[in-house]
């Protein structure tokens, strides 16, 4: 089976390791390399970095042009594969490969269609989530599916839960693509009145608020990333908290309790233990370490 693999993420990386250990990749299609870091080095994605180890041929592209469409045509493939690759497909990519375009997306169909859907099940608080291969189609996310695998969410972390998904998807894609190619595999169409739409997580959505919840804070701790982390401003200095549980009782809200090595945020009912944190212009540590400096009553904390 000669299978083109379009993806970019770290997402996206066990789907091209499973494919490259059960099918022939005769391409691997990814956004080109990005400026990260202090350094402002161009950083190749995580996919283009592993299929260079697996030997694969790569190609970058932020989009398909005539050029990228003669090198898909050129591999010959039987099917498309897609996970988290970053750009929208034209018809004439969705329509080269006889077995079509399938995708893997990180959500039980049709809840969370779109670009965050592990952050979006977390912060609405969903007990479980999942991945779905998928056909690829013209809207976003719209196309029927023909496997779903589903795991709790508990209190994984968005980190946590996105390679949990990503070595699923991974396993369920490689398990679905022989009934794909040999037209056994049964798609079901999306109910179009249960969608849910995972639109980007804006940077303002997860910062911690005293006015809110204990609960709603410590899922925009639990959904939190180094694109959007959870912040707020402890004794008039900005913070990330990279790990926290609700708890109760606990200070009122606005007001910190620091004793024996805990740091407790009120909230609007019950607190927010914080476990780790990073403060502005440090490197993360405990919240114990970090709970040292907290001198003096009356400490206060508010949003960003």
């Amino acid at each position: 089976m000669r299978v083109v693999f379009m993806g970019t993420p770290d997402f996206a990386v066990p789907s091209l390791e499973a494919l490259a250990a059960a099918c022939d990749v005769a391409l691997v299609l990814t956004r080109p390399d990005a400026v990260r870091g202090r350094g402002r080095a161009l950083v190749p994605s995580p996919v283009k970095a592993r299929a260079l180890e697996l030997g694969l041929g790569v190609l970058e592209a932020a989009r398909v042009t005539p050029e990228v469409m003669e090198a898909l045509r050129a591999a010959a493939p039987d099917v498309i594969c897609v996970a988290a690759y970053g750009c929208i497909l034209p018809d004439e990519v969705l329509g080269l490969a006889p077995a079509g375009c399938v995708n893997v997306h990180a959500s039980l169909l049709p809840r969370w269609r779109g670009a965050a859907p592990i952050q979006r099940s977390i912060l609405a608080g969903d007990a479980e989530t999942g991945v779905s291969i998928m056909r690829i189609g013209h809207g976003v996310d719209t196309g029927a599916f023909c496997a779903q695998a589903s795991t709790p969410v508990g209190e994984k972390s968005a980190e946590e839960l996105t390679s949990e998904l990503a070595r699923m998807g991974a396993e369920l894609l490689v398990e679905t693509l022989p009934a794909v190619m040999d037209g056994t595999a049964e798609w079901v169409e999306q109910d179009e009145a249960l969608v849910t739409h995972a639109a980007k997580i804006e940077k303002s959505e997860l910062a911690l608020d005293p006015a809110d919840a204990a609960r709603d804070n410590a899922l925009r701790v639990q959904a939190s990333g180094d694109t959007a982390p959870a912040r707020c401003v402890v004794a008039g200095r900005g913070v990330r908290v990279c790990a926290a549980r609700t708890t109760a009782p606990g200070p009122v809200a606005g007001e910190v309790s620091v004793a024996r090595g805990r740091v407790l945020l009120g909230c609007a009912d019950g607190a927010l233990e914080l476990a780790r944190v990073k403060p502005d212009g440090k490197r993360e540590m405990d919240a114990s370490a970090w709970a040292a400096g907290l001198r003096g009553d009356g400490i206060r904390w508010e949003r960003v």
